[in-house]
């Protein structure tokens, strides 16, 4: 099957979804939406991360990053789902979200996006990338697997790991990235085999709700009782005051709870969790021995790779790995672990996913390949200058959207305590990637979605100009729905006017035209935030004066405020 279209977007996450809508309320006649995967969202519900990640911290106190675009729109609908549901706009009482969302109503969210631009946007699903088509250093099409090919005038690659950037030899960057490139202080000085393939790692969520009538999993292949902990993973603490309640206890049962009917009292409701510990995270390097002897009979060398340069056939080992090692921690909890068996035992995997083994059809992704775009953000650019006190880094004239995590690695590496055991291992943090680094408020610019040297191509969701290090700051949900309607609306204006993103992103003034757009809004839908007030909604009259004087400073002394680090303040 053969399609001709305007707009090709790869991907089916939140990025790629909100890339096709922008796209299609800004004008664009013909956008293509092409997902391997059946379910829609990402993140939100094929991923399996229920609570969604906002939490930034404002003057020592943790809060949620302000909301703005399509992250917003997708947040009213969650309040809305869980009111008509629970009766309550956040029913989780998770430790590390204010909002939950349950997976088919996350996926019906995302359903309701796209078909909402049903005239100008076409979803196709279960098609993976297999070749570029290349004209004159140009991406002019797209050949899936199934026999599919798009044929498209601009195509953005928001795919789980990138492959149409890869696929079309534009540069790019995976693994570790040396000191040298960036000059980043936490970066490695030498980048060796391991460091090659070093990324954030993989999580194959699960999502449990209770039944008293519910039976234990079967004992996951290859699993053995030593790889986890005994632990206690409940806690009873009451409501929580915020995300991130840091003098409490937290442990994996409260962590990312979806549905807490007990502290709550909700009536109709069942206990709903989500199962996403430390202990599950899957690193992408140092492979177990029958994992890598797998790689390795699918070519020499292939077990040296990394993990987003893999085939398709060597991608599915290592992910149906990372899929038994998450079960053996939940046959550990239900069978081995004393303080957790009775209790654990009444928990059963949802059938909300659409898949045989009731698994997310899609493991937590933190990082993946990183696009060589015009501009790259490196740790200076997001890297708090005062610890425990953030302020906002310098906003680049081309800025697209603001946005704050800390620089958050979970263990990228794995330890073998025992030599005689090639397959027993536990995750473990690498020197200079943890969870704990500080960051400034920042601002991702529209030239970080341009690749340095091709054209035809634009990239969203992770696969943009970032390095290593500030992916682990950039990556949470509502940063990655931004990532992706700010690079549809790039391309919908240079499909407009007939130029290509590089020569828009290179024009002073079609940028603040894009930037004015993108800060009111299209179609009476919220306005996207560059400078996030954290007192000031996009539904506030005031959101276009306090937004567009951060990037054009001319006019500030006539937007009618006074400006405060974070805060504005109204003058009289």
């Amino acid at each position: 099957m053969a399609i001709a279209t305007d707009l090709l977007v790869v991907g089916g996450d939140e990025a790629a979804c909100a890339a096709a809508v922008q796209a299609a309320r800004m004008g664009v006649a013909d956008v293509t939406l092409v997902s391997d995967c059946e379910m829609l969202g990402g993140q939100y519900c094929a991923q399996g991360v229920g609570p969604v990640d906002e939490r930034v911290v404002v003057e020592g106190k943790n809060v949620d990053f302000p909301r703005s675009g399509i992250a917003l729109e997708i947040i009213e609908a969650i309040e809305a789902h869980n009111l008509a549901r629970y009766g309550r706009a956040c029913p989780g009482n998770s430790w590390s979200a204010s909002h939950t969302i349950e997976p088919a109503a996350a996926a019906e969210i995302f359903e309701r996006l796209v078909g909402a631009e049903r005239g100008h946007l076409r979803v196709i699903r279960g098609h993976e990338p297999v070749e570029v088509v290349m004209e004159g250093g140009r991406v002019a099409g797209v050949k899936f697997s199934r026999g599919l090919e798009v044929r498209a005038k601009l195509t953005i690659d928001a795919s789980d790991w990138g492959d149409v950037i890869r696929l079309s030899g534009a540069k790019h960057y995976c693994g570790a990235d040396p000191r040298s490139r960036f000059g980043e202080p936490m970066a490695p000085e030498v980048v060796g085999e391991v460091e090659a393939q070093e990324m954030n790692p993989i999580t194959w969520t699960m999502t449990l709700r209770e039944n008293p009538s519910a039976k234990p999993i079967a004992k996951p292949q290859g699993y053995e009782r030593h790889w986890f902990k005994q632990e206690e993973i409940w806690n009873e603490t009451g409501i929580f005051e915020c995300p991130y309640q840091f003098n409490i206890r937290c442990m994996p049962y409260a962590q990312r709870r979806l549905v807490d009917t007990r502290h709550f009292a909700l009536k109709d409701a069942v206990e709903t969790i989500q199962l996403n510990a430390t202990c599950m995270d899957y690193p992408l390097c140092q492979w177990p021995a029958h994992v890598a002897a797998a790689l390795r009979r699918l070519g020499d060398g292939m077990e040296k790779k990394n993990f987003a340069e893999l085939p398709p056939e060597g991608r599915r080992i290592v992910l149906e790995d990372a899929k038994l090692r998450s079960l053996a921690y939940l046959y550990f909890l239900q069978n081995d672990n004393p303080k957790t068996v009775e209790r654990m035992r009444r928990f059963e995997l949802v059938d909300e996913y659409g898949t045989a083994d009731r698994l997310p059809p899609k493991p937590y992704i933190r990082e993946g390949l990183r696009l060589a775009a015009v501009k790259m953000l490196a740790e200076r650019d997001v890297k708090a200058k005062e610890k425990g006190r953030p302020k906002w880094a310098k906003c680049p004239p081309d800025a697209a959207f603001g946005f704050q995590f800390h620089i958050d690695f979970h263990p990228t590496r794995r330890e073998y305590p025992d030599a005689s055991r090639p397959d027993a291992w536990s995750p473990r943090h690498n020197a200079g990637r943890d969870w704990f680094s500080e960051t400034d408020r920042a601002f991702f610019p529209y030239s970080g979605f341009v690749p340095c040297e091709v054209e035809g191509l634009l990239g969203a969701g992770k696969n943009i100009g970032v390095s290593s290090i500030v992916q682990a700051a950039l990556r949470l949900h509502p940063q990655m729905v931004l990532s992706g309607q700010c690079s549809g609306a790039l391309a919908a204006t240079a499909l407009r006017a007939g130029r290509t993103p590089r020569q828009i992103v290179s024009d002073g003034v079609a940028v603040a035209e894009l930037q004015a757009t993108m800060v009111r809004g299209v179609g009476g839908k919220p306005g996207v935030a560059i400078w996030a007030w954290q007192d000031l909604s996009p539904r506030d009259a005031e959101f276009f004066a306090a937004n567009i004087p951060v990037v054009r400073p001319a006019p500030q002394a006539d937007c009618g405020f006074r400006f405060r680090d974070n805060k504005r303040l109204i003058r009289p």
